[in-house]
């Protein structure tokens, strides 16, 4: 496609919910982080390479069938996770960079000697734990 050669009207949308089909024999707890698998199957936030983060599940979800027999529902935005400790602690100096997924309520602040996927980009650190801007 072309450069523009005058305005364009851009679809857009705020961060919105998802629907997203389940890994197989996979249960997804709501709050939870969800990642996207390398074949686009939703699965509960853990350390693993090679994964999407996905944003935050609305409702538990258990797919006891196959791939994509059951779907669970995605919200995208900023969310508060809990922080890492020791080496991996993140603070308020890291604001802007890059998180890693730890668990499905855990993020660090390293990728774990290259053992975990982005979660997403570090937005503040509080006493609620780190937000995370999921997009």
């Amino acid at each position: 496609m072309a450069a523009l050669t005058q305005d364009r009207n851009t679809a857009w949308r705020e961060d919105a919910l998802y629907s997203r089909p389940v890994k197989a024999a996979t249960t997804i707890f709501g709050g939870s982080l969800v990642m996207l698998d390398a074949n686009g199957f939703a699965v509960p936030g853990a350390a693993a390479t090679g994964q999407t983060a996905d944003g935050v599940a609305q409702e538990q979800v258990t797919n006891a069938g196959s791939d994509g027999d059951a779907s669970v529902t995605v919200l995208k935005g900023v969310f508060a996770f809990a922080n890492s400790a020791a080496a991996d602690e993140i603070g308020a100096e890291d604001v802007g960079a890059n998180c890693f997924i730890v668990d499905d309520q855990t993020v660090a602040l390293t990728n774990g000697s290259a053992s975990r996927s982005v979660a997403g980009v570090i937005a503040a650190v509080d006493a609620e734990g780190v937000w995370v801007r999921i997009s």
